[in-house]
């Protein structure tokens, strides 16, 4: 009766009912007017939307390299614990508690219950302040929508407070309520108006709308639970905190609430005398409640992917499908909804996790050891795995536990907090890519005798790498030393620091950081590449993800792709949105990736890296990677399909992974069962042969004629050819004193031009001793031609003929000390051996 009337009523009508009843007592203390406070009334918006509400992102994985065999959910993600259902989704023991227990008149009602209104004067009469306000289920909705709108705020403190605001016992918020509550009947269906309550109510703690609640109460979906299941949920509602079910100490006031629920059930004819009898009689307790913990967060994902979970979700200010700013993804992003269709393989993440923790350890009390092993998709830059030795955690609990870390050492530190690790000899892959640019070859033969540098001498055409260079730089091979001299294919076989620094010495420090640039190398806790002489051997920190993914664009052909991590993303709705397009732009030539990666096969299959020989017929590529501490170790390398980089190394500290057990070959133990079982899946094609023009190069092959110029002829001749000229001391020669002598590279050599010949000069020192033996000479005039020749001292010694030896030897010279044609120094005695039948 009272709720046709309110239906007939105006609006300014309610309002005088409104203040009546919920404000006489302020008027008492205030003297504020009634129409006053009418006039506040129909000052407040009368409109309210039912916006969407939160609801869980889920993200999923590839089950296989097979599309066709679908995904495999691994996390699921979100600001509140919530899953919208439809109308018919919902059990209606659900619906008809909620109207028992929460507002009997809720289909009879325009938003406000006069009747209720009349009831709520007594008690606030009695009271003397604003403690009933009779609110229906809309007056709740309103409420709880102002709530969930606080709940996106972005900092504690304004989420504080504006939930603070939502809940205060306030004439104006329940004139607000009340008149939106009217809004709301106007625009929207009585059964829209209870799905939207059912769908936005809190029910404890981060678990909000009933899908949510009767799953990690009860486990079962919101369509399944049983009349005293519907009621117990119902019964949480209005006081969450003291009646939650997921707290044991609530269930005695749960049960009381709940039993009152049932009650208004049966007086309202919703359930039968039988039913109530048996809901009743089931006690809340730990057999009734069967709680299914959420698993919200990346810590609660797959201990397959929790790094890559955290990936995502520090990647979500980049899916532009989710909106036009970073602000607007963020915030679409934590009302959620989204299924997140992410390139991981999850059968191979599985390979590869399993690989890292079985050969590197979470803690070790020797070092803090860390590990990673992550694949990227040659040609679109899909990021295939992402695994890691310590276990991700990122709460507060896990801060204090060594075993586990919320830092993801496979990327940035925008994405993940790491600061990336040296790379080692890896980063001497792009110098060789700025060589091969300059038209230089991998066959001209390059120092590799030096091991102290003026860094002075190294250009670097950069102004913020860190320079200007000076000083010397000193520095050595792995192993020890090595040839004086190699060409530079065998100089990345064997990864010879000494060569590479002189081929650095050679180039463009600034030109060597933009062939790393240009393949998307970057410092992990960004800013430029430092451009220092030592960088060529991998002095910068990067992010292991970051290296597979430059490698995987030298073996895409010189085209460089940006790492991706979803394929397509499908909304609230079903509507499917897409995903992170390929980002790829050309780095290098063709010419110039063929050339790479032809050293990096040898590499493989005898130079540094032949532990990660894998034998299955896919052809393979790699380059090995250790600081000079060792306390660093990486493997980078792949096929034609997929390229993978493992590090195994020190996460802070300087411990000697040549010290640690099988420390070296920990990197080659993941990296080789790793390819072998992507090979398996994804095969891999031949490699296009490196161009002529980039094995010879540029190089010029030493002439033999500087050998007896003078040194001003050989400087010239060698400066016109290209080479650097450098005069080393003299040396023993019979040459006349101050011509060349001796080169530091065999003449026909094919040299880097701007290499340095170090030239010595003669001494003038040397003659050359006339060969006399076996001439038929006797000593006399065998010591005669000697003495014309510059030997003053000739000594004799006679050895004895056989019996029958040739009559003619008899009296002859027949050998001599030093022999004919030796470069000896002047006065140097020459021994003349004669042989005759009797020497007595």
């Amino acid at each position: 009766m009272f709720g046709a009337i309110a239906g007939m009523v105006g609006l300014s009508a309610v309002a005088g009912v409104l203040v009546t009843v919920m404000v006489t007592p302020a008027l008492a203390v205030t003297g504020m007017a009634a129409s006053n406070t009418i006039g506040i009334f129909e000052s407040l918006p009368e409109y309210i939307k039912i916006n969407e509400q939160t609801q869980r992102n889920a993200l999923y994985a590839y089950a296989t390299d097979d599309p066709a065999d679908g995904f495999v959910q691994f996390a699921t993600v979100y600001a509140e614990n919530r899953e919208e259902v439809a109308w018919d989704e919902v059990s209606q023991y659900i619906k008809d508690a909620t109207v028992a227990g929460e507002d009997r008149r809720f289909y009879d009602h325009n938003g406000v219950d006069v009747q209720s209104i009349v009831r709520a004067a007594i008690g606030n009469v009695t009271s003397g302040g604003i403690e009933s306000g009779a609110s229906t289920l809309t007056m709740q909705l309103v409420k709880n929508i102002f709530i969930t709108e606080a709940l996106k705020a972005e900092t504690e403190e304004e989420r504080d407070e504006l939930i603070a605001r939502a809940q205060e016992q306030s004439l104006e918020r329940k004139l607000s309520e009340a008149k939106l509550a009217i809004g709301l009947e106007k625009n929207y269906t009585k059964d829209e108006i209870l799905l939207a309550y059912l769908n936005i109510a809190g029910f404890g703690g981060n678990t909000y709308g009933i899908q949510a609640a009767a799953q990690q109460y009860f486990g079962v979906p919101a369509s399944d639970v049983t009349i005293a299941q519907a009621a117990s949920l119902i019964a949480i509602v209005q006081q969450p905190g003291a009646r939650s079910l997921g707290d044991p100490e609530n269930y005695p006031r749960n049960q009381e609430r709940r039993d009152f629920i049932l009650d208004s059930m049966l007086a309202e004819g919703f359930i039968s005398e039988s039913e109530h009898a048996e809901a009743i009689n089931t006690p809340v307790d730990e057999n009734f409640v069967t709680p299914t913990p959420p698993s919200n967060g990346c810590i609660a994902a797959s201990a397959y992917a929790k790094q890559f979970c955290d990936y995502i979700v520090k990647n979500v200010r980049n899916f532009e499908a989710l909106g036009t700013t970073e602000e607007e993804r963020l915030a679409n992003w934590r009302l959620g909804g989204y299924d997140i269709y992410t390139t991981m393989n999850f059968e191979l993440q599985r390979i590869a996790q399993n690989l890292v923790r079985e050969n590197v350890p979470a803690t070790d009390s020797r070092l803090n050891i860390g590990s990673v092993a992550t694949q990227v998709e040659v040609g679109t830059g899909r990021i295939l795995t992402m695994a890691q030795n310590r276990p991700f955690d990122d709460s507060l609990e896990g801060a204090s536990n060594p075993a586990v870390t919320a830092v993801n050492y496979a990327t940035d530190r925008a994405y993940g907090g790491s600061s990336g690790f040296q790379v080692g000899s890896t980063y001497k892959i792009f110098a060789l890519a700025q060589w091969l640019d300059e038209g230089r070859g991998l066959n001209e033969v390059v120092d590799a005798s030096r091991f102290e540098l003026n860094q002075a001498a190294f250009v670097d055409t950069c102004d913020d790498g860190g320079g200007p260079w000076g000083g010397p730089w000193e520095f050595k091979n792995s192993g020890g030393g090595g040839a004086p001299a190699m060409s530079v294919f065998q100089a990345t076989v064997s990864s010879v620091n000494s060569a590479y620094a002189s081929m650095g010495e050679q180039l463009d420090q600034c030109a060597i950081r933009g062939k790393a640039e240009a393949l998307g190398v970057h410092l992990a806790t960004g800013g430029p590449l430092r451009t220092n002489p030592s960088a060529i051997l991998g002095t910068n920190e990067i992010a292991p993800l970051t290296m597979a993914a430059a490698f995987a664009g030298i073996s895409n052909g010189g085209v460089f792709c940006e790492p991706i991590a979803v394929d397509k993303i499908v909304d609230r709705n079903g509507e499917e949105l897409p995903g992170q397009q390929p980002d790829c732009r050309r780095a290098l030539t063709a010419e110039v990736a063929a050339a790479l990666i032809a050293p990096m096969q040898a590499v493989i299959t005898n130079g540094t890296a032949t532990r990660s020989r894998i034998g299955d017929g896919v052809p393979v590529f790699g380059k090995t990677g250790s600081t000079d501490s060792w306390n660093q170790t990486w493997m980078v390398g792949g096929s034609s399909e997929v390229v993978t980089a493992v590090w195994v190394g020190n996460v802070t500290g300087q411990y000697s992974m040549q010290r640690y057990p099988s420390g070296a070959a920990l990197r080659h133990d993941i990296w080789r069962p790793l390819m072998a079982a992507t090979n398996a899946r994804f095969g891999g094609n031949s490699f296009p042969a490196p161009p002529a023009r980039l094995l010879a190069g540029s190089g010029v092959r030493l002439p033999a004629d500087v050998i007896g110029m003078t040194q001003e002829e050989a400087k010239a001749l060698l400066e016109g050819l290209g080479f650097r000229f450098e005069l080393g001391p003299a040396v023993d020669s019979d040459l006349e004193a101050g011509r060349i002598a001796r080169m530091s590279f065999a003449a026909g050599t094919l040299l880097a031009r701007g290499t340095i010949i170090t030239v010595n000069p003669s001494k003038g020192n040397l003659i050359v001793v006339p060969n006399v033996s076996g001439q038929g000479l006797s000593f006399e005039d065998a010591r005669d031609q000697l003495t014309d020749a510059g030997f003053p001292g000739v000594a004799e010694q006679c050895t004895v003929l056989a019996p029958d030896a040739d009559p003619l030897l008899d009296g002859t010279v027949t050998s001599q000390n030093p022999a004919g044609g030796a470069k000896v120094a002047f006065g140097t005695v020459v021994t003349l051996t004669v042989s005759r039948f009797d020497c007595s």
